[in-house]
């Protein structure tokens, strides 16, 4: 059965879903995306998605096409319609619509373009949390901005090969001797059993699973550090992680073929696992959908 997605309006099957080659999404990146969770058909903090969605679409001033209420009934329509996967990833995809090549932005009362659909939720396998994952560093070559979520990631994708290339799990990247984020993935440290988390700024996306890592600690008494955190002590940490809706919390056991801590998921990242995995099957999975 072909999968259903939502297209400007309209929900049919993913093959048969176009948009004119001069939509400014696939002319010159302009658009921006968002990325949900849904587990046993409840999307994560749908709301919280959707602000910061709101929040990248006002950075590059795209008009919010629709409502609040409407993005739940057409998230949640689509949850429904491929309900043959029970874990989910949901993929809002919004671009500044169709209009003539040219740079500058088009009339404000152009229809943005807007596409929802959905993509199988697959969460790390049991033996790759157990023993962990390998990561390499790299210049962090965005541009000032990492805070949008924007489509155009062609410096990610680039960055995100060199660690395929590599053979490991993710490039670790850092801006002027300093942290910033995976390519995919937030990236928490831990240094004498105090949880170091990078702060959020321009130079990173504001992960909702980053969210839940801090609060979890909050809640269970884990010491948590945020602010800058440099190069050299992501290189000397006891351990390293890396956070993302499908990865959720994963331990990186070296950098650069150099192992981080005992060169095995430490002891803080243990707990931090079950505590998220209890959190997952007590609070995700029995979210109650809007309406």
């Amino acid at each position: 059965m072909s999968q259903t997605v939502y297209l400007n309006g309209t929900f049919l099957p993913l093959d048969q879903a176009t948009i004119p080659v001069l939509d400014r999404g696939f002319i010159f990146g302009d658009g921006v995306y968002e990325v949900i969770p849904v587990y046993s058909g409840q999307p994560f903090r749908l709301d919280e998605h959707l602000q910061r969605l709101q929040q990248s679409l006002q950075a590059v001033r795209i008009r919010n096409p629709l409502l609040l209420e409407q993005w739940h009934e057409i998230t949640l329509s689509i949850v429904k319609a491929n309900a043959e996967l029970t874990d989910q990833s949901l993929y809002l995809h919004i671009t500044r619509g169709v209009a003539p090549r040219d740079q500058a932005f088009p009339p404000a009362e152009l229809a943005p373009t807007v596409l929802v659909m959905s993509l199988p939720l697959e969460t790390p396998a049991k033996s790759l949390v157990a023993q962990g994952v390998e990561a390499i560093s790299a210049l962090d070559i965005r541009w000032d901005r990492c805070h949008i979520k924007a489509i155009s990631l062609l410096a990610n994708v680039l960055l995100k090969q060199q660690a395929v290339d590599a053979g490991v799990a993710e490039t670790i990247m850092f801006r002027e001797g300093m942290l910033t984020e995976g390519t995919s993935s937030n990236i928490f440290a831990v240094e004498q059993g105090v949880l170091l988390a990078p702060p959020k700024d321009q130079h990173m996306l504001p992960g909702i699973t980053y969210d839940v890592v801090l609060e979890l600690a909050a809640t269970n008494g884990i010491e948590v550090s945020i602010g800058p955190v440099s190069e050299a002590r992501i290189r000397t940490a006891d351990e390293l992680w890396m956070t993302s809706s499908t990865k959720e919390v994963l331990a990186i056991i070296s950098l650069d073929n150099q192992p981080i801590g005992t060169g095995q998921p430490g002891p803080l990242f243990k707990r931090m696992y079950t505590l998220y995995q209890n959190f997952k099957n007590t609070v995700m999975r029995q979210q109650v959908p809007h309406g």
